[in-house]
């Protein structure tokens, strides 16, 4: 009998994919903080999980020589704008708070899926191992 991991696993595998991903894109929102016009973007967690995007939150370059980026141009559209409650002078939708809090939310959601994940193969170790 064989160990299906995407059956045993569940879905934390990929949404501790999403969730790292998502972290860039807030990670990127905030260092926008002060660039004037820069809107504020995120992503429906909720949907990527549930398959309702084909896309998938990787970058790809084209050449060696290519910086990495955040997000793959393709997903892009993907991506909602953020609504300010309090747009700036200047065009930026960043609301640094709101981005921050997003940030700390998404990141214990992370450790709650890499503690999930932790525990599972915890638990296929020592089925392999047995209890001795």
């Amino acid at each position: 009998m064989s160990i299906s991991f995407d059956k045993a696993l569940g879905i934390h595998q990929q949404a501790i994919q999403v969730r790292a991903d998502r972290a860039e894109i807030l990670a990127n929102n905030i260092a926008n903080a002060d660039t004037p016009h820069f809107e504020s973007r995120d992503i429906d967690f909720k949907s990527i999980l549930r398959g309702e995007t084909n896309n998938v939150l990787s970058a790809s370059t084209t050449s060696a020589s290519h910086a990495p980026t955040v997000i793959d141009p393709e997903f892009a559209s993907e991506l909602f704008y953020r609504i300010p409650n309090q747009p700036s002078v200047d065009g930026n939708t960043v609301d640094v708070q709101k981005e921050m809090a997003e940030f700390g939310q998404n990141s214990l959601a992370y450790q709650a899926s890499f503690e999930f994940l932790n525990r599972k193969f915890s638990g296929l170790k020592l089925a392999i191992k047995g209890n001795r």
